[in-house]
């Protein structure tokens, strides 16, 4: 199990990887390809809607053929085949259909290692084990910033797709033989999409989950390297040492919010105080987007520490669930939370688009930060009438 566990946590740092990697790329994407910003803002929105489409399949799966077939098959196929489509892209479309693909292919792996926590573990435990699953995996952000960037320039960002293509291929190959599923308990009765649906108390969780990461994901996925290098004239060694940071602060966020969830008693409340300060990280940027790379670099790594709320979201999903509707049910949540991130990508996108020709080189990104901070307000103002687990 821990073996299983650890390659499904393999799996998951190369999610969190090929969903941060563009806004290291964008420089070498935009001479070789001529792919602008906005274009790469709709790549990566379609990995991240391509993934959430995934997740009703992936929790009918989970429940159904459990998380070895499941995880290992996507994996290997969208994932290992979206990176070789990627190495071989010539045009902003081939980029595209590759990140569908390997959005679909990491659409599992998070999900599986959770299926086997909720099903083996208590649930106290949970908020814990999927706190360092998700600090564990957000490593990947590590790597897609300045070693990326380091690859790139080194050997060339084809020839490292073509080395993540290997690793994928052979995450996939090791999850297929040493993950064991989880028992299912005699006589347990089916679980329906209908069931997550009747419980009340999600409906007040399912807005803060698609906002909550909305922001983190579409800022270190994309829009911090366009943003530095528009703004400061930044080169890909100070994109790549700025994303490194963010990585860094998501990292120790995650890790962070797993015992304070203990100390604090309240899984609600330990919610609402780290968005909010991820929503005044956000105003400050509105604020003063032009006022030294320092100070962006600071803000950007604010927004990726008190953003790391995700996995603290779904602990607080999943004690409303009851065991035959975990697979459905987290992966529902997941799905709010990455299509989440899918909407803001394409949303801006589009008003990146709007602000052109800019005024001043910051007036796009303002525009943007406005757009993820009002998101951002509206699920914490929904989230405030929710139920504490336990209550």
């Amino acid at each position: 199990m821990t073996r299983g566990v650890a390659l499904l946590g393999l799996g998951y740092v190369l999610s969190q990887f090929f969903r941060a990697f563009l806004a290291v790329l964008s420089p070498s994407l935009r001479v070789d390809l001529g792919a602008t910003p906005e274009d790469l803002a709709f790549a990566s929105g379609l990995w991240f809607f391509s993934f959430a489409a995934m997740q009703l399949p992936v929790g009918w799966a989970l429940d159904t053929v459990g998380p070895r077939r499941t995880a290992a098959s996507l994996l290997l196929v969208g994932g290992g085949g979206g990176a070789a489509l990627f190495a071989v892209a010539t045009q902003p479309l081939h980029i595209n259909l590759a990140m569908v693909l390997i959005g679909i292919g990491c659409a599992p792996v998070l999900m599986g290692a959770y299926y086997i926590f909720a099903r083996e573990f208590a649930p106290s435990r949970f908020v814990v084990l999927a706190s360092i699953m998700v600090g564990i995996g957000t490593l990947g952000n590590l790597v897609a910033s300045y070693p990326m960037a380091i690859a790139a320039e080194t050997i060339g960002w084809r020839a490292s797709l073509w080395g993540l293509c290997a690793i994928t291929t052979l995450t996939a190959i090791g999850i297929w033989s040493v993950v064991r599923d989880p028992a299912t308990p005699e006589g347990e009765q089916r679980g329906s999409l209908l069931g997550v649906f009747k419980i009340k108390a999600l409906w007040f969780i399912f807005p803060i989950m698609s906002v909550s990461y909305a922001q983190v994901g579409a800022l270190r996925g994309l829009w911090i390297g366009p943003f530095f290098e528009d703004v400061f004239a930044a080169n890909a060694h100070q994109i790549g040492w700025a994303t490194l940071l963010m990585g860094i602060a998501m990292v120790a966020g995650s890790l962070a919010y797993g015992p304070l969830d203990r100390v604090i008693g309240s899984t609600k409340w330990v919610i609402v105080g780290g968005t909010a300060l991820n929503l005044a990280a956000l105003v400050a940027l509105m604020l003063f987007p032009d006022s030294g790379i320092i100070l962006a670099t600071a803000l950007m790594a604010a927004v990726g520490f008190f953003g790391a709320t995700y996995a603290v979201i779904i602990a607080h999903g999943r004690s409303f669930m009851p065991p035959q509707l975990v697979g459905r049910g987290m992966t529902l949540l997941n799905l709010c939370s990455i299509g989440g991130v899918g909407v803001a990508q394409f949303l801006s996108g589009r008003v990146y688009a709007a602000s052109q020709p800019a005024v001043t080189a910051q007036a796009p990104y303002v525009m943007i930060f406005t757009l993820f901070a009002a998101l951002m307000a509206a699920g914490l103002f929904v989230y405030l009438f929710s139920r504490d687990a336990g209550e």
